[in-house]
């Protein structure tokens, strides 16, 4: 079926409840349908199953652990990343470390979805990209699906899974429709190839995706063959299958919606210079966001975020990288 990614949010968490009755939903404004992807949720499976929460993060994903600890799978709609912040001690001290401090006894089965509003002049206060920021805290998985395909498997893995899943969806994609085939499993922790190259990796996290299939034909049409991964899974992340693109092409590109400094991107980089340097004809590139909070004024928002440009000048440099420091 056709299902465009806001779509594919809604169609994962209407099977999920459909296929599970241990599986609730809370969430902000869900009834409502506020932000476009519960429509019908709260008409088919009622309050029971679809529960409208108060605007108290901390204590709605508190109780949604307690829940899972007793036996439900809670799926917790945060709406926007930065809420996530109001409930760290919760995400971060119960969801990700009861399952070890129980040798196992207990498991926190939780599934807490958001989405970035870096665009439409959101400002600082709803904007941030935070996939980097929980890589940090260990007994957390943490995807970020690019697709319709990607965000109805993976988000039908991550409820099913034992741990405790933060699901990020990137609102520019909201609107890309695609074929979805509804029984494909997509296994958490696997990269995707989109494309097959040789002259450079370009590895894409979350909504960069979207910027680099509206560049690749620019750099085919110059001759350029690019070997294009999707991370998709921040934690685990598979990192052999970016080690095997880089031994292949020695040059590598990496996409980040996520602010520079401590990012997916450089820890990327890190694992590169560790285990596969002596593959490397050039320097590790990234285009990601500046280490700046997203202004409200739409030109301000646009020069911080990652983009076609910045990509573009990245592919450049390394392209153009000449041993010795010569450019």
């Amino acid at each position: 079926m056709i299902l465009s990614y806001k779509e594919a949010i809604n169609k994962a968490l209407y099977d999920a409840l459909e296929d599970d009755s241990d599986v609730v939903l809370f969430g902000e404004d869900d009834r409502n349908n506020l932000y476009g992807y519960t429509e019908g949720l709260y008409e088919k499976f009622g309050d029971n199953r679809v529960i409208d929460t108060p605007l108290s993060e901390a204590g709605v994903v508190g109780a949604a652990c307690g829940a899972a600890i007793c036996g439900l799978r809670p799926i917790v709609d945060l709406t926007t990343e930065n809420f996530l912040y109001v409930a760290m001690d919760q995400i971060c001290s119960i969801a990700a470390k009861t399952a070890y401090m129980y040798d196992g006894v207990y498991s926190v089965p939780i599934t807490i979805f958001s989405s970035s509003m870096s665009v439409g002049g959101n400002a600082a206060q709803h904007s941030d990209r935070i996939h980097s920021l929980f890589m940090n805290i260990p007994g957390l998985k943490i995807i970020c699906p690019a697709t319709a395909q990607d965000m109805y498997s993976m988000l039908r893995e991550a409820i099913k899974d034992n741990n405790p899943v933060l699901c990020f969806a990137d609102r520019t994609l909201f609107w890309m429709n695609e074929e979805v085939n509804i029984q494909k499993k997509v296994e958490i922790g696997k990269a995707k190839k989109m494309r097959d190259g040789t002259d450079l990796t370009i590895v894409s996290v979350s909504g960069c995706m979207r910027i680099v299939k509206e560049l690749l034909p620019e750099i085919e049409a110059l001759g350029i063959s690019a070997d294009v991964l999707d991370v998709r899974s921040v934690v685990p992340l598979d990192f052999n299958t970016i080690k095997e693109s880089v031994k292949k092409t020695g040059r590598i590109v990496i996409c980040d919606t996520a602010n520079r400094t401590g990012s997916l991107a450089g820890h990327i980089s890190s694992l590169i210079v560790q285990d596969a340097f002596e593959y490397l004809k050039a320097p590790i590139r990234i285009a990601s966001c500046e280490d700046i909070p997203i202004p409200y004024a739409k030109k301000l928002e646009s020069s911080i975020l990652v983009s076609k440009e910045k990509i573009k000048n990245e592919i450049k440099i390394v392209l153009n990288y000449k041993a010795g420091g010569k450019k």
